[in-house]
């Protein structure tokens, strides 16, 4: 029986599913590092740069200052492309998601009892986000809430 040769994967394809996974794994590593109130001992940096990154370490500082961690979980709703470019000399991929941060509390670190936070706040909402081909692997570099329910 004759083989037929296995077609190559399509370059923009695996672009969009790797670039994708990599913002998933991002935002696993963000809950163990807000949980923790550090990226440190977590695979963050693998996943983050740029202004992400600092934006994450950022966050962690004001909110370990304010002696609070997180507990629980974020989803990341359906992560959708909205636009590739693998043809750049850094290949970047633009996406869009809704996180819903509904079962993600805000305790305090020492008696672990949820934070009071203003009840107008948004709990799932449209990110828009940047993630780039490194020589090390996809990172998200760019991570912005867009202030819109989703």
């Amino acid at each position: 029986m004759k083989q037929t040769p296995s077609k190559p994967a399509d370059a923009t394809e695996t672009a969009k599913n790797e670039a994708i996974a990599t913002y998933t794994s991002y935002w696993r590593e963000m809950e163990r590092s807000y949980a923790k109130g550090s990226s440190k001992g977590t695979s963050l940096k693998n996943y983050a740069a740029g202004s992400a990154l600092a934006g994450a370490n950022t966050g962690m500082e004001n909110m370990l200052k304010s002696g609070q961690v997180t507990v629980g979980q974020v989803t990341v709703g359906t992560p959708t492309v909205t636009q590739i470019d693998i043809h750049r000399k850094i290949p970047n991929v633009r996406l869009s998601s809704c996180l819903d941060v509904s079962r993600w509390e805000v305790v305090d670190r020492d008696t672990r009892k949820p934070v009071v936070l203003p009840s107008e706040r948004l709990t799932k909402y449209v990110v828009a986000s940047v993630v780039e081909k490194w020589p090390a692997g996809w990172k998200v570099i760019r991570d912005e809430p867009q202030e819109k329910s989703c």
